[in-house]
């Protein structure tokens, strides 16, 4: 499970059409970003949408996705620096501790890439990376698209957020003691619908994630905590959330529709799983497409 298995996989994900981006802006240190965090640039629409996959993925998540939204968009997809298809030299622990350095990245990247307004689809973490996104630059995101989102994750009075602490330090013990063993229990839980190929491509991510770094951007997720800073985000935002979820109960969807500072629709989904785009791609394009489509 260290470096070695991540750099097999390195390319093993990207090579489903789209250019590599080589070109930037602002010179070095820019270009190096958009090739550490393998950015690529498919379709050939003049709009530009952001995909930002979670947790124990990679943008490989979204290539079922894809071909639906080719013709009309300019999509930018990327991997999160910790995601196991990025090489764990580039992780750097004393940086990633909040996700306001995830935010400095993509920013960066839509810099480089000279977007200036774009829609933005982000799963799980990368639906928080989105909203602060937003927030430090309402200019650059005419809509969030917030998939499987949540503000936070533990339960605080009487907000609701899925998990209790002791809960949660089960699960960092248990991801320590037995990365594999954890993998195997987790991924088809997170799943949850009975799509034995969703299961088995999560389990691969999540594989490939150096256990040190999965577990240490699983503590930052479960300490996050936006819920005061919703209200800030000006964007029009759509939440899509499935009807059973392990990682987010229903009653976060309707707590962010009620938070969030700009107009707000939810859209539930009439399946099982926190990864509908793995386990229900055609059910989640058609939001999709609803939600891109309806902006004005």
């Amino acid at each position: 499970m260290g470096g070695s298995s991540n750099n097999q996989n390195q390319n093993h994900n990207h090579n489903h059409g789209g250019s590599k981006v080589t070109e930037a802006s602002s010179g070095g240190s820019a270009n190096k970003l958009l090739q550490v965090l393998n950015v690529r640039v498919v379709g050939s629409g003049e709009r530009v949408v952001v995909l930002s996959h979670g947790f124990g993925t990679d943008q490989s998540a979204w290539n079922r996705i894809l071909p639906y939204f080719q013709r009309d968009y300019r999509l930018i997809l990327y991997d999160l620096i910790c995601a196991g298809s990025v090489n764990p030299d580039h992780f750097d622990f004393r940086r990633y501790t909040t996700l306001d350095s995830y935010v400095d990245d993509l920013l960066s990247i839509l810099h480089a890439l000279r977007v200036d307004r774009c829609f933005f689809i982000g799963h799980s973490i990368s639906a928080m990376i989105g909203i602060i996104a937003a927030i430090r630059r309402p200019d650059l995101f005419l809509k969030l698209i917030l998939i499987c989102a949540s503000p936070r994750f533990l339960n605080d009075g009487d907000y609701h957020g899925g998990f209790e602490r002791g809960e949660v330090e089960k699960v960092f013990f248990a991801m320590e003691s037995n990365y594999k063993a954890w993998v195997q229990g987790f991924a088809p839980l997170a799943v949850g619908a009975d799509v034995p190929a969703a299961v088995q491509e999560f389990s691969r991510t999540l594989f490939n994630m150096r256990p040190d770094i999965s577990l240490f951007v699983c503590r930052t997720v479960f300490n996050s905590d936006l819920r005061g800073v919703l209200g800030l985000v000006r964007a029009p935002c759509v939440v899509i959330q499935t009807a059973k979820d392990v990682s987010v109960p229903l009653s976060v969807a309707s707590y962010l529709k009620v938070q969030l500072g700009g107009r707000t629709t939810v859209e539930l989904l009439p399946v099982e799983g926190h990864l509908p785009h793995l386990s229900a791609p055609s059910i989640l394009v058609q939001a999709l497409r609803r939600a891109l489509a309806s902006h004005r």
